[in-house]
This record gives C-alpha cells, sequence and structure tokens, in this order.
C-alpha cells in the first residue's frame, strides 16, 4: 500500500521533552483527530488514546490508510461516545508511526529517518507529549480519559501524573504493570521483526525495503493473544480451507492458519516494524506498582478523578483479576471507582468488536458523569 503522510494533521511542540530514558527531545511532532465540537464552557472532552496497533483516526474513514476508524462502533453520532455531545480528541503515540515523533520519522541531527537511534520511550513519555495537544486546544481539564489495552495504560498513568487534569477515566482491559507472559509474547513479537534480513539493524528505510515477513509473524503471535480459546474454537474449530481432505503440505490448511496470515500480512501494509518495537517494550516498561515502591494506591493519592474500571471475562492477555487489583488499590483510598466484568467469549478484542453490554456500560458512565463535570463547572 503507498501511504500519503502528507494528510496527517499534526503539530510541532517547540519544547523539550525530557524522557524516562535521559534523553531530551528538543522538539516534537504529534499527530492528531477530532471528533465533534468543543462546547463553550470546554466541559465536554474526552481524550481517547489508542492501543498499540491503532492511530488517531477513531472513527470514520483514515485518509491515510483508507480503512475504516477502529471504533466505527463506540465513537460517532448517536454511539456510547457521542461526537454530537462529546468533542473527542486521539493523538497518535510518541513512537508511532501515523504522523507523530517516532523512528521513522527525520531525526534533525542527520537528516535520515532516525531508525533505532530514536531514544527508548515509555508510557509516560507518551502522556506527558499528548498534554502538550491539550494546551494547544486550550482544554485545562477534560470530561474523561479512556481507553483500552495500552490505551488503558495511558489513562492510568495520565490519572497517576496529571489527576487535575480530567474529571474522570474509564481504563478498559488493561493492568497496572505487564506480566511476564505478556512481556514474553512482545520479546517473541520483537525477535521476528529483527530476524528478517530486511530488518537491516533497524535501517530497512536506507535500503527501500520492509520486513515484511518479521512483521507479520510478530503481528500473527500477537493476535493470537488478543483471542480467547472459546472464540477461536466457535469461530474457527478445525475447519479446512477446502473440502474436507487435508493437503499434506505447509501451506494454510486450516482457517484459523489462513485468518492469522492475513491479519499478519495486512497489519505490514500500514504498519512499521520500529514503531512495533519501540511501543511492545514501551508496554513491557510500564510498571506503576513499580514507580510507587510496590503500592499501587499510591499511584492515585488524593485523586478526586472518577473510574469506571471495565474488563472481560475471557481476556486472558489482561485478566479480570489485573482489573480487581486496580480498583482494590483505588478503593483503599476512597476513590470513586465503579468495576464492571463482562462476561464474553470475544477475549481481549471485545472492546474492538460488538459488545452491547460493554457499549451500555460505557454509554451510562459517560453520559452521567458529564452531567456531574457540567454542574462542577457552574458552580
Amino acid at each position: 500500500m503507498n501511504i500519503d503522510y502528507s494528510k496527517v494533521k499534526k503539530i510541532t511542540i517547540n519544547a523539550p521533552l525530557k524522557l524516562d530514558c535521559g534523553e531530551t527531545l528538543e522538539k516534537f511532532d504529534i499527530a492528531y483527530e477530532t471528533y465533534g465540537n468543543l462546547d463553550e464552557t470546554k466541559s465536554n472532552a474526552i481524550l481517547v488514546f489508542h492501543a498499540l496497533s491503532g492511530d488517531q483516526f477513531v472513527t470514520g474513514t483514515n485518509n491515510v490508510t483508507g480503512r475504516e476508524g477502529w471504533w466505527n462502533q463506540v465513537v460517532g453520532s448517536g454511539l456510547p461516545i457521542d461526537t454530537d455531545k462529546y468533542f473527542v480528541i486521539c493523538a497518535n503515540v510518541l513512537g508511532g508511526c501515523m504522523g507523530s515523533t517516532g523512528p521513522k520519522e527525520i531525526n534533525p541531527k542527520t537528516n535520515k529517518p532516525y531508525g533505532l537511534d530514536f531514544p527508548v520511550i515509555t508510557i509516560k513519555d507518551m502522556v506527558s507529549a499528548q498534554t502538550h495537544l491539550l494546551d494547544f486546544l486550550g482544554i485545562k481539564k477534560t470530561l474523561s480519559v479512556l481507553g483500552g489495552s495500552m490505551g488503558g495504560m495511558q489513562a492510568l498513568q495520565f490519572c497517576s501524573l496529571y489527576p487535575e487534569r480530567t474529571f474522570s477515566s474509564v481504563p478498559i482491559a488493561c493492568a497496572a504493570s505487564h506480566s511476564a507472559q505478556n512481556i514474553a509474547f512482545n520479546e517473541l513479537a520483537r525477535q521476528a521483526i529483527m530476524a528478517d534480513p530486511n530488518w537491516d539493524s533497524g535501517n530497512y528505510f536506507l535500503s527501500g525495503k520492509v520486513p515484511r515477513n518479521g512483521l507479520a509473524v510478530a503481528r500473527m503471535a500477537g493476535h493470537i493473544s488478543y483471542l480467547s480459546e472459546q472464540g477461536l474454537q466457535s469461530r474457527f474449530g478445525r475447519k479446512l480451507q477446502e473440502g474436507d481432505g487435508l493437503n499434506f503440505s505447509f501451506d494454510a490448511d486450516f482457517q484459523v492458519e489462513s485468518y492469522l496470515k492475513y491479519q499478519g500480512y495486512a497489519f505490514v501494509d500500514r504498519f512499521d516494524a520500529n514503531s512495533y518495537l519501540y511501543i511492545t517494550r514501551a508496554m513491557d516498561y510500564f510498571d506503576l506498582y513499580k514507580l510507587n515502591n510496590g503500592d499501587l494506591s499510591k499511584a492515585f493519592k488524593n485523586t478526586n478523578v472518577k473510574f469506571c474500571i471495565i474488563s472481560f471475562s475471557t481476556d486472558w492477555l489482561y485478566t479480570t483479576e489485573e482489573s480487581k487489583k486496580i480498583v482494590i488499590a483505588l478503593n483503599s483510598i476512597g476513590a470513586q471507582v465503579s468495576f464492571v466484568n463482562i462476561v464474553t467469549n470475544n477475549g481481549h478484542d471485545s472492546f474492538l468488536v460488538n459488545e452491547p453490554e460493554f457499549f451500555q456500560t460505557l454509554k451510562g458512565f459517560l453520559d452521567s458523569t458529564y452531567e456531574d463535570f457540567k454542574n462542577e463547572n457552574s458552580r
């Protein structure tokens, strides 16, 4: 796919950003999209954080790739996040590949793509960068910050760092730190990319080659973790691609094999391999427990943020137990928190598919919170 990145809307922040790794970006770009209109009191802004494979194009059509937005069932007119009512903001994360400063962008020191010269980033760095976007838009306090998976991690980190900048938060299908299993899956993905000869130590931009096979395998491995055993079994089972016979080869005999290959190679057309390395590493480094000497409650000490934590029963990547730990930590400091565990066979990807109970939960929380926030602003 020939992607025209000139269609990306972005701002340049001419202020230094000190990163967790110790390096500083003297200036950086943030690519973003907005949906709906900001009201006169600026009390209807919702900052949506995207997941690992997402971008700023939450809904409608991605005008860069031509694909549908990744949350078309959730964000839009009359939908749970109603753009007739709310002003929705979403930025491509620092280190991403849809216009924000990352490894595929030009390093001002060399006038060549950063590649692996780009500094290693964290979830904290991503969130800190996005506060500059809120400042640019003139928004001192959002109605809510929310997201699923890595988006949920960003929501938690935002509330820990900047509790005064949001009234509420909805962390979805996430955890306060990455488990050993999650780190292992990410390392498998990174090794698949780096084993591809076309990766060329991260310098493939210069050769014009793309580590397609490595990135596709990385995506396949990740995609398996997004689905549940029940979901895979009910959808594919042992169904064959053609008829009832085996080919006795290493081609895709089973439908599930064909599905994974499709998902893997479709991903290559829209995502950068180096960004995959950087973003998965940022997720691995995320650990609100460690940042607070093992006490998660300290991450949210004295917070006034209203939380709604949402998990899914068959999510084995970020389990319901991990969400409960967040709820317990918030309860221990008397924070306002509600918790919903939605029973489903759709696994981790439940927040991206048609889940009516999830839609109802999200809409109900945001609508009631909006009324509370408006009342607070009118005092």
